[in-house]
């Protein structure tokens, strides 16, 4: 497996498969590819073992199905273009060392890489539209492609070292590092629709990878450009 990553506000993945080699994706991912390229559309894929493995993919932010692009007859290329401004970035997987990732930020990957809810909680509306605040688990061996929105920001924590982070920058950290939801008192803001605000604890030791551009500055970006929602 090759892959190139094209392009600087709005990145694009490609990658060439050599025959009989399957990458794995979510179904609504694929942007182009050439015509040797065999899709097979599941929800058993990315260690969903059962009902219960599904639905947890499914809680995670991942799709009720993911499709496994397999070349045949020779080299095949597969693309993926991201979804936000941002970055699109390599992390080799392996069993001693698991990722925890955003909601939507597993873009493609090996075949033999597993995904699945790693953490969910709910949080103000303002933080996230009230859809809470949810990690996807990644794990497995293999190579996987994770879109981080805007710039990355890491940090390498030593044990012990703590970072406070708003939970919407919070693109990616290894498992190695701690992670609590935690709430900083006397703060009022209009966005977070209350008297607290609400905060990711990273601890250390590990690296985390933050991302500048959050859900909810997006959402609220967007929103004078999106036509008045119809009454019932």
């Amino acid at each position: 497996m090759r892959h190139q990553i094209s392009g600087t506000t709005l990145p694009v993945l490609q990658v060439t498969l050599e025959a009989g080699e399957t990458l794995l994706a979510e179904a609504d991912r694929l942007s182009w590819m050439t015509n040797n390229v065999a899709l097979h559309t599941t929800t058993a894929a990315g260690g969903a073992g059962g009902l219960f493995g599904v639905i947890g993919r499914v809680l995670s932010g991942g799709g009720l199905f993911m499709t496994e692009f397999t070349a045949q007859g020779g080299e095949a290329l597969v693309a993926f273009a991201a979804t936000v401004p941002g970055n699109i970035i390599e992390i080799p997987v392996s069993p001693q060392r698991g990722f925890m990732v955003h909601r939507h930020g597993f873009l493609a990957g090996a075949a033999s890489l597993q995904l699945a809810i790693g953490f969910q909680q709910s949080l103000g509306a303002g933080v996230f539209g009230g859809n809470g605040f949810v990690l996807q688990r990644l794990t497995g061996t293999g190579t996987a492609f994770v879109e981080l929105g805007g710039e990355i920001v890491s940090y390498d924590l030593s044990p012990g070292q703590q970072l406070l982070v708003h939970p919407g920058h919070v693109g990616m950290f290894e498992e190695s590092v701690g992670f609590n939801i935690t709430m900083m008192r006397g703060v009022r803001n209009v966005l977070f629709g209350g008297d607290g605000l609400f905060l990711a604890e990273l601890t250390g030791p590990g690296k985390v990878w933050l991302q500048t551009l959050t859900p909810s500055k997006l959402a609220h970006a967007l929103a004078p450009y999106m036509p008045p929602a119809e009454k019932g």
